[in-house]
């Protein structure tokens, strides 16, 4: 199908469509994704139940009896004409970085020598690589918040396991190929486990049960054992609050 205006407008059942930025990952296109979703979620006339970001396209679930997928579409492709709604880098954004405090090793990561030996560097050296640079949330699912992030540096990238784990604790930080993130819930998996964390991302008893959004960046922060566990009775408490910063991008 022929691109209008930098889009790609595809069919998705009934009631969705697909919206596609291109055939690439990368921050810019990602970027796209979510201006689209900001823009969507602030028009009520368009009647339109559900918008769900992914690393390059947008699904939008929409009521057909309330508008036709021939109008979605026109509107779709009037605001992508609009001038600079899509150019990324005339746009000044400010985003969250949510610090993630993470106990590599041990216990927590079994998996984190091997990714070392994989890579012909020490222990060290892979924390300080995994935690050196803040990770943009280009999307959320597999389980219910887990963040799939972006950026990560080739210097530790590791292929997954070859046969997956059949429980993985909540909060095991992994990395699969050149990603990395963390596991919500508990849940099966085969990304390589390199340390934990003791926050929940996910609670379904809080007002808003996801700590953090696609568009978001996480930064990994190493803490001891003794954090580790300092942190969890916090968390389990309820006095717990992870630290949010503000990142200016454009």
């Amino acid at each position: 199908m022929e691109k209008v205006n930098g889009i790609e407008l595809l069919n998705a059942g009934e009631q969705g469509l697909v919206i596609e930025f291109g055939k690439e990952i990368s921050e810019a296109v990602n970027r796209k994704v979510h201006q689209l979703a900001r823009r969507l979620i602030s028009e009520p006339d368009m009647a339109i139940l559900e918008i769900v970001p992914t690393y390059r396209s947008l699904l939008v679930y929409f009521d057909p009896l309330k508008i036709s997928r021939k109008d979605l579409s026109e509107q779709i492709e009037r605001i992508a004409a609009e001038e600079k709604m899509f150019h990324s880098e005339e746009s000044k954004e400010v985003t969250n970085i949510v610090q993630i405090p993470v106990c590599y090793g041990g216990e927590f990561g079994p998996d984190l020598e091997f990714v070392a030996q994989h890579n012909g560097i020490s222990v060290d050296e892979v924390v300080n690589i995994h935690t050196s640079t803040p990770y943009l949330v280009y999307m959320l699912g597999f389980t219910p918040g887990f963040p799939y992030l972006g950026g990560m540096s080739e210097k530790i990238a590791t292929p997954r396991l070859e046969k997956p784990r059949v429980q993985i604790p909540a909060g095991s930080v992994g990395i699969a190929g050149s990603q990395t993130g963390f596991y919500p819930v508990d849940s099966p998996g085969g990304w390589r486990l390199i340390g934990r964390t003791p926050i929940k991302a996910f609670n379904p008893a809080a007002t808003n049960p996801f700590l953090f959004a696609a568009g978001d960046y996480l930064q990994f922060k190493p803490v001891s054992v003794d954090e580790f566990f300092e942190i969890r009775r916090e968390v389990d408490a309820g006095t717990y609050s992870p630290e949010i910063t503000s990142l200016q991008k454009g």
